[in-house]
């Protein structure tokens, strides 16, 4: 019994650690099932040589299948369910079956057995005298039982089999918190990708203008009407605006390599990215609701609450080490010489026993499982205020992500009637081209900061669903 509290303090520590290790996303994912054996043993993916639709929804359900943290995770559920079956084991009955079957050659004389033994024997109506004795005897025997033991009092057994099933659910809603911090990543990977593809497409957008307006002031510089530092100008932003494009694209192919990783594809998968960055006004939630729904849903702190559940019952099981046990035992079988004669045989007894000097053992567990179950409640309330804190700061980073959202979308409408201005002003011959590239880095400008507003505003809204424990894939 004392080994089965110290197994359930081990057990509720191992729990800790792995919720402790749940918001770690991990860098190398398992792989899916069109896989290539290696000759270590590893399984890879086979890129396909066309690109792999992919959906922001699709993302998240890859990365829930075959990322690693999260197959880890499952394991470790199964491996506490084990642990927590052989702890349930101290209250079922053990009932096994035992058969066995013997020949033996026994030497009488080697074990004092003699004629002369039986010479002062004097038995009715049996003459000794024509007794023949054989010292060598070989016997043949024959058994079968039913064996049966069972506790029918035992108040620290019945404390540890609630702890092993409290055991269960923590290691339940760890695998739930696990999954949402792994959904957390791949949606904010598949935003950041989806955004690179945003700044390419503005880059490429700007470079074809900037290509026209180049090509125009090469053409007003032939014809005399232009000047030679008109065509530089343009030149000049052209290949910037091609260096731009050189680096986005880069930036891009990274992010999907990585996107790749967290899923579980080769990193050599071509992906087409089906979802564009969507806007969707937040409403708004009181924060007094939004703790409520946390402290209701949050997988972290619900693993912890039945941490504590576990080291309260162990600390139960600990204080009742104590209380005497008892227990029943027996068996049922039949016994004899084989191809013989054989009779049943029984035997039942019951079994009681109390501690009387381990109080310094005794002690040490209790405190153990004291300062567990005092280190747990502090821990829960600390992660409650962090709770909130998270909250608050979600919803800062809510608003504030829109108020630049709408900016940005101001300022791309402002650069381009004022990039349109000053093209129209060049074309009429008011003005030389400095105000149209001016315009055109402005406008560049504008295009990714609302690009960059769009991925803060849609990312800010994952980590507020994330805090208040409500993140799903629809």
């Amino acid at each position: 019994m004392r080994g089965g509290v110290l197994f359930l303090a081990c057990l509720g520590l191992s729990i800790a650690v792995q919720a402790q290790t749940a918001q770690e996303l991990p860098q190398a994912p398992t792989p899916n099932s069109a896989v290539l054996t290696l000759p270590s043993g590893v399984a890879v993916d086979r890129a396909t040589p066309e690109a792999l639709p992919l959906s922001l929804n699709d993302a998240i359900e890859r990365g829930l299948q075959y990322n690693l943290q999260v197959r880890l995770s499952r394991e470790n559920e199964r491996r506490v369910h084990g642990l927590a079956l052989t702890v349930n084991n101290n209250l079922l009955p053990n009932m096994s079956v035992q058969a066995s079957t013997s020949t033996q050659m026994i030497n009488l004389a080697a074990m004092g057995f003699k004629p002369s033994a039986l010479a002062g024997l004097a038995i009715p109506g049996l003459n000794l005298g024509n007794f023949e004795f054989k010292p060598i005897v070989k016997v043949d025997s024959t058994a079968a039982q039913l064996n049966l033991e069972q506790q029918l009092f035992n108040v620290p057994a019945y404390h540890l089999y609630r702890a092993a099933q409290k055991a269960a659910n923590v290691a339940a809603y760890t695998t739930r918190d696990v999954d949402q911090a792994v959904m957390l990543a791949v949606g904010t990977q598949y935003l950041r990708t989806v955004a690179d593809a945003a700044q390419i497409g503005n880059a490429r957008a700007l470079a074809a203008a900037d290509q026209v307006a180049f090509e125009q002031a090469r053409a007003l510089h032939a014809a005399g009407v232009g000047t030679n530092l008109d065509e530089l100008r343009a030149r000049v932003q052209l290949q910037t605006q091609q260096q731009e494009l050189i680096n986005t694209e880069n930036v891009f192919a990274k992010d999907k390599i990585a996107l790749n990783r967290m899923i579980g594809l080769p990193a050599e998968q071509q992906i087409t990215l089906t979802d564009k960055a969507p806007y969707e006004e937040y409403v708004e939630m009181p924060i007094e609701e939004a703790r409520a729904l946390a402290y209701a849903h949050r997988n972290d702190l619900l693993s912890l609450q039945s941490q504590q559940d576990v080291a309260d019952r162990t600390l139960r099981a600990t204080r009742a080490e104590r209380f005497p046990s008892l227990a029943f035992r027996g068996f049922y079988g039949v016994s004899g010489e084989t191809h013989g004669l054989y009779h049943g045989v029984f035997a039942a007894s019951g079994r009681l026993s109390f501690p009387i000097f381990n109080e310094g053992q005794l002690r040490g567990e209790r405190q153990v499982a004291q300062a567990q179950a005092t280190g747990l409640h502090q821990q829960i309330e600390s992660l409650r205020v962090t709770i909130e804190q998270q909250i608050r700061s979600s919803m800062l980073d809510v608003e504030s992500s829109k108020q630049l959202v709408m900016v940005a979308r101001s300022n791309v409408d402002l650069a381009t009637e004022a990039l349109q201005d000053a093209t129209d002003r060049f074309q009429a011959g008011v003005s030389d081209n400095l105000p149209v590239v001016t315009a055109q880095a402005t406008l560049a400008g504008a295009q990714s900061q609302l690009v960059e507003a769009l991925y803060l505003y849609n990312r800010s809204k994952l980590a507020l669903a994330r805090s208040t424990g409500v993140f799903a894939t629809k």
